[in-house]
């Protein structure tokens, strides 16, 4: 790692925080009666207009109360701020499956374009138990009930929906990727320094033509002035499945350990319930998010079900160029998600 390219010793801010700092509910922004009916009377007309929603923009989902709201918990809370928020107030049960859908793109739209989350081009992610296993290679763990542990996704900011909870578990956790680096270099500043070095991870079937079947990015990345972070630790074990990949080092392997650890640690980070209709949006830059192992209720029309979306925000921080090889690009609202050509994109309203 080159002098130009060394972190501080620690990182100041927000994002840099633990359990402790945050004060209970302080991330939850709740609409007003008025905001709510701005936002189900756009959903309805845009459901009722028949337009393909991938193409939905601002100008498609009008919210002239609610539009700067969005964009102030989007740049103070999510981008500038402790790194997520959470906003509540709409009710999924007043909608029909289009309708919802629709009212969470048009929300999302307005926070930053919408990019693919897998191979077939899907930007309306579907999270809900398939009856997957993390031990299938080509699973991806949201399919699954179980755990998923600490990880990013391949976008600047993830939003999640929440349809209808599970009977028990499945709660949202997050921990600040800029306190497991603060905490590493004061208890071990080699081991926290391994992980800005390049490192495998499986793309789990989702490369385009031509492309590895796994990405090398650093695990933690300091760029103009930025921290940023990339991580799924079972993707990064299953990599060394390829020819090609090299393996991790030792070093790298017990960097690794300490950050789960840290992260296990319940001083350091939160978890959240999900009430129906709460739609959370996590930065993938400086934090990790997690979902706890869940058990389902027996009914079909009862069972856990999040909507997602991975959005490109214009004005979201630099990022060093290696993360185009996973992001595609690294220009601000149009980077991010698997390699899919436009026309192929989608928004199936079920998974």
């Amino acid at each position: 790692m080159s002098q130009a390219e060394a972190p501080p010793a620690g990182i100041a801010g927000p994002a840099a925080w633990t359990a402790a700092d945050l004060v209970p509910d302080e991330w939850v922004n709740v609409l007003t009666p008025a905001e709510i009916a701005e936002i189900e009377a756009a959903a309805r007309a845009l459901a009722a207009a028949g337009s393909d929603l991938v193409g939905v923009a601002p100008k498609d989902f009008p919210l002239p109360q609610v539009a700067h709201r969005l964009r102030a918990i989007l740049e103070g809370q999510v981008l500038g701020g402790r790194g997520f928020a959470v906003i509540r107030g709409l009710d999924p049960k007043r909608f029909d499956r289009r309708q919802v859908a629709a009212a969470f793109l048009g929300v999302g739209a307005h926070l930053g374009a919408a990019r693919p989350q897998n191979a077939q081009g899907h930007i309306l992610g579907h999270v809900k138990d398939l009856g997957r296993s993390s031990q299938d290679p080509t699973a991806r763990l949201y399919q699954t009930h179980e755990r998923q542990t600490y990880h990013t996704d391949s976008c600047d900011v993830v939003g999640l929906m929440c349809l209808a909870p599970a009977k028990a578990g499945g709660r949202s956790s997050l921990v600040s990727s800029v306190t497991l680096y603060n905490e590493m270099r004061r208890r071990d500043p080699a081991l926290a320094l391994a992980l800005f070095e390049p490192i495998a991870t499986d793309r789990r079937g989702e490369a385009a033509p031509g492309e590895a079947p796994f990405f090398t990015i650093p695990v933690f990345n300091w760029f103009a002035g930025a921290f940023a972070a990339m991580y799924q630790r079972q993707y990064i074990e299953s990599a060394a499945r390829f020819p090609g990949a090299r393996p991790i080092s030792e070093t790298q392997r017990a960097a690794l350990d300490l950050m789960d650890g840290l992260a296990e640690d319940r001083s350091l980070h939160l978890e959240i319930d999900f009430q129906p209709g709460d739609i959370q949006l996590v930065n993938n830059h400086v934090l990790f998010h997690d979902r706890t192992a869940f058990e389902d209720w027996p009914e079909l029309d009862r069972r856990r079900h999040l909507l997602r979306l991975w959005l490109a925000p214009p004005d979201a921080q630099p990022l060093p160029p290696v993360f185009a090889e996973r992001f595609g690009s690294v220009t601000p609202g149009a980077r991010g998600g698997v390699a899919v050509p436009r026309q192929a994109w989608i928004a199936p309203l079920d998974a």
